[in-house]
């Protein structure tokens, strides 16, 4: 029936269709990842490793911020990552071998670790602690 449904707030316009505590908390993560992107930048010597992470997967990139390209790039949406057993934890430590590993072939061997807002804690820090033991330097 046309013009039944209630109108939609700024919220829900700003973050999608989402309720008022996961609109905040990703207001809140942003606001988070702009002051740590204040102080964290990528250049050719050494690329920003970027982590983004949903409720179900992990997504990394190694930019360059002074030209604005992605150098490597991982995420648990990979065939090696996604037919591999274990838990979410488990599989952003897989992540962090392979960004470590395609890295190393694109030539990059230290990065500046950008959590993206999110705490250093759970699978941020096994995604980070997996790609400095496969050798790159964070």
């Amino acid at each position: 029936m046309a013009g039944t449904q209630a109108k939609r707030s700024s919220r829900e316009y700003a973050t999608g269709r989402v309720g008022p505590r996961t609109a905040t908390k990703t207001r809140a993560r942003v606001r988070r990842h702009l002051r740590v992107r204040k102080k964290v930048t990528g250049s050719a010597a050494r690329p920003r490793l970027v982590v983004n992470r949903s409720a179900r997967h992990m997504f990394v990139q190694i930019v360059d911020d002074s030209v604005g390209r992605t150098l490597a790039s991982a995420s648990t949406m990979d065939a090696e990552v996604r037919s591999a057993d274990g838990d979410k934890t488990a599989k952003a430590k897989l992540v962090g071998a392979l960004i470590a590993e395609r890295a190393k072939s694109a030539g990059i061997a230290a990065v500046v670790f950008d959590r993206g807002g999110y705490q250093y804690h759970g699978r941020v820090a096994a995604l980070a602690d997996s790609a400095r033991e496969a050798g790159l330097t964070l």
